[in-house]
C-alpha cells in the first residue's frame, strides 16, 4: 500500500497547525500563515513536498468552494439597498483601476493588449476572504469605512464570473479581444437565465425530497454533490470549474436550505481553501524573488500606490468625507486570491510563460502579506477622525445599526410561530431556523423568513447570522436540543443575549447556569395567566391582581438566579 499521500497530508497539516496560530497570534491573520507554510514546504524551502501538482489540482476545489458561498451571500436586497456603493463606486473602482494597471503592463512588459487587459483586471481585484476577516476580527464591518469597502468587494466577487469566462475564451486563437469580452457577457447572461429555470423547476423539489428523508450524511452528500457536479458541468463546455460552483450557490441563495447547505460546506471550504494557499506557497519560486528582490518590491509598493490612488478620489467622489476615503483605499490597496486564480487558469491553459507567471505570483503573495499592516494603518486613521464621521449615501439614517439588526427565532413550532407573529406586527425583522420541511414551506409560502436546518449545529446558526442578531430566542420542545443550543451560544457568541423557555424552576435554574440570558417558566406564566382571569371571574380588582402576579414572578425568578449564583 503507497502511503506516500498519507505522510504529505501530515506534513501539510503539521505546518499548518504550527504556522496558522502563529500567524494569528502576531495580528497577521491565517491566509499569511498558510501562505508562507506553503513556501517553507515548497520546492523553493525545504523541499518537504517537491511533487505539489497534484496537490494543486485538489486544492482548487477550496476556491470552488469558495465562489460556491459567495454565489448563495449574494443577496439581491442587500446588494440594491446599497446599489450607489456596489454598482458606482465598485464598478469605477475596477474599471479605473483595470485601466491603469493594463496600460502600464503593455507600456512596460510589451505583452499583447489581451494579456495586459487580463492581468490589469485581475490585479485589481483586492482579497475578500483576507479583507473579510480582518473587519470580521476587528467587528467594524458595518462602519463607515468598512460599509464601502464590502460594496466593493461584493461587486469584485461578481466581476470573477465574467473574469472566469474572459480567461476560458482567450485560449480560442480565432477570436479577437472584444470577441472575448461579448462572449464572455453573452455566455454569463445565457447562465443567469438557466439559473432561474433550474431553481424553479428542479433543484427546489429535489431539495425537499432530501430534506424530508431526515439523514443528515444525505444531505451532505447532496451538497456537495450540487458544487461539484456544478463546477464539473461548466468546466465540460469550457468554462471554470469556480464559475460553476458561483453559479451552484446562485441556485440556492434564495432557496430555504442554504444555511443548511452553507453549514454543510464550510467545513470542507476552509481546509481546501487553506490547502489552495498552501499549494500557491509551494508554486513559488523563491529564487526569482532572491534574484532581484529590490525590483519586485518596487514593482508591488507601485501596485499598491497605484490603487491607493485610483480609489481614494472615487470614494470621496461618491460623498465620503473625511479620512475614511484614505482607510478605504489603504484597506484594498492588495491585489487577493482571485488574482491567483485567474493567473493560475492561464497559466493552465498556456497564456502565461513560467516566468512572467512567478512574477505575478510573487507580486500577488507579497501584497497580501502586507495586508494586515495596510489595515491597522487604515483602522488608526479612521478612529482619529471619529469625530468627523463621513455619511454614507444608501443608508436609511432614520434607522439605527442595531434596528437593522434581525432576532434569531432557533426553532418555529407553536411557540416560535407565536413569537414570529409578534414580531411582525411590532416590525421586528427576524429570521427563523427549524428542521421540519412542512413547517418551512408553509411559512415561507406565507412570506416569513423561515429557512431549513439543525439549530443545534453551530454552522447553521452561524450562516443564519446569529454574529450579527440582536438576540436569539430558543423555542424548541426538546430540553436536550434546547441545553446543547444554549450552551453553543454563551461559548461561542458569549455577548448574543439568549431568551428561552424552561419548563419549571429546575429547568430554569439549569438552563440559567448554561449560560441563558433570560428564561420563561412555562409553569408559572400558564399558573399566571389562570390565576389573572380567576379572580376576575370572581370580581377582585385588576390592579390588585397585577400587583400581586407580579409580586410572584419576582419571587420566583428571584430564585432562579439566586440559585444559580450560589452554584
Amino acid at each position: 500500500m503507497n502511503t506516500d499521500y498519507l505522510l504529505d497530508i501530515i506534513i501539510l497539516l503539521s505546518a499548518a497547525v504550527i504556522a496558522v496560530p502563529l500567524f494569528q497570534s502576531l495580528k497577521l491573520g491565517a491566509i499569511p500563515g498558510f501562505l508562507v507554510a506553503g513556501v517553507v514546504l515548497g520546492p523553493s524551502g525545504l523541499g518537504y513536498i517537491e511533487n505539489y501538482d497534484e496537490i494543486a489540482r485538489f486544492a482548487e476545489l477550496g476556491v470552488v468552494l469558495l465562489l460556491f458561498v459567495i454565489g448563495i451571500e449574494i443577496n439581491p436586497s442587500r446588494l440594491w439597498k446599497m446599489r450607489g456603493l456596489v454598482l458606482g463606486l465598485g464598478s469605477l473602482q475596477v474599471l479605473v483601476t483595470s485601466a491603469l494597471i493594463t496600460i502600464i503592463v503593455h507600456s512596460f512588459l510589451k505583452t499583447s493588449w489581451e494579456l495586459s487587459l487580463l492581468i490589469g483586471l485581475a490585479l485589481a481585484l483586492s482579497s475578500t476572504a483576507f479583507v473579510l476577516q480582518l473587519l470580521t476580527e476587528r467587528k467594524v464591518l458595518s462602519s463607515e469605512y468598512g460599509r464601502p469597502s464590502v460594496a466593493i468587494l461584493l461587486l469584485q466577487d461578481l466581476a470573477v464570473v465574467p473574469l472566469l469566462a474572459f480567461v476560458s475564451l482567450m485560449a480560442a486563437p480565432e477570436l479577437t479581444i472584444a470577441e472575448d469580452v461579448l462572449l464572455a457577457l453573452a455566455k454569463t447572461l445565457i447562465i443567469l437565465t438557466l439559473i432561474i429555470i433550474a431553481t424553479r423547476y428542479i433543484l427546489n423539489p429535489l431539495l425537499n425530497i432530501l430534506a424530508r428523508l431526515g439523514s443528515p450524511e444525505i444531505f451532505t452528500a447532496s451538497a456537495l454533490l450540487l458544487v461539484l457536479g456544478s463546477a464539473h458541468a461548466m468546466e465540460s463546455i469550457g468554462l471554470s470549474m469556480a464559475m460553476g460552483a458561483f453559479v451552484a450557490g446562485l441556485l440556492i441563495a434564495d432557496s430555504s436550505y442554504r444555511h443548511q447547505i452553507i453549514a454543510e460546506i464550510q467545513p470542507f471550504r476552509g481546509l481546501l481553501l487553506g490547502l489552495f494557499f498552501m499549494s500557491m506557497g509551494m508554486s513559488l519560486n523563491l529564487g526569482r524573488f532572491l534574484d532581484n528582490p529590490l525590483a519586485l518590491l518596487s514593482v508591488v509598493v507601485a501596485l499598491m500606490a497605484i490603487k491607493f490612488l485610483a480609489l481614494w478620489p472615487l470614494v470621496r467622489l461618491f460623498g465620503l468625507r473625511g479620512k475614511v476615503p484614505i482607510s478605504v483605499a489603504l484597506l484594498l490597496a492588495q491585489s487577493g486570491e482571485f488574482a491567483l486564480v485567474l493567473f493560475a487558469l492561464a497559466k493552465g491553459l498556456n497564456l502565461f510563460d513560467e516566468a512572467l507567471f512567478q512574477h505575478l505570483l510573487i507580486i500577488v503573495l507579497l501584497s497580501m502579506l502586507a495586508t494586515p499592516l495596510l489595515e491597522k494603518l487604515a483602522n488608526r486613521i479612521f478612529l482619529s477622525s471619529r469625530k468627523s464621521i463621513a455619511m454614507i449615501p444608501d443608508v436609511d439614517a432614520g434607522k439605527t445599526e442595531r434596528g437593522a439588526k434581525p432576532v434569531i427565532l432557533a426553532g418555529f413550532g407553536r411557540m416560535g410561530q407565536r413569537i414570529g407573529y409578534i414580531m411582525s406586527l411590532m416590525k421586528v425583522p427576524y429570521v427563523a431556523i427549524d428542521s421540519d420541511v412542512s413547517v418551512v414551506e408553509r411559512e415561507r409560502g406565507k412570506g416569513n423568513s423561515v429557512y431549513f436546518g439543525d439549530v443545534q449545529r453551530q454552522e447553521v446558526l452561524r450562516a443564519a447570522g446569529v454574529a450579527d442578531a440582536r438576540l436569539v430566542v430558543v423555542s424548541i420542545d426538546n430540553l436536550g436540543a434546547t441545553e446543547h443550543v444554549v450552551s453553543s451560544l454563551h461559548s461561542i457568541f458569549p455577548d448574543i443575549p439568549v431568551f428561552v423557555r424552561g419548563h419549571d424552576l429546575m429547568r430554569c435554574r439549569e438552563l440559567k447556569a448554561l449560560g441563558a440570558h433570560l428564561t420563561v417558566s412555562e409553569t408559572l406564566e400558564a399558573s399566571a395567566e389562570l390565576a389573572r382571569v380567576a379572580l376576575l371571574h370572581i370580581g377582585a380588582e385588576e390592579p390588585e391582581i397585577e400587583d400581586a402576579l407580579e409580586h410572584f414572578r419576582k419571587d420566583y425568578y428571584g430564585r432562579i438566579n439566586q440559585d444559580v449564583l450560589e452554584t
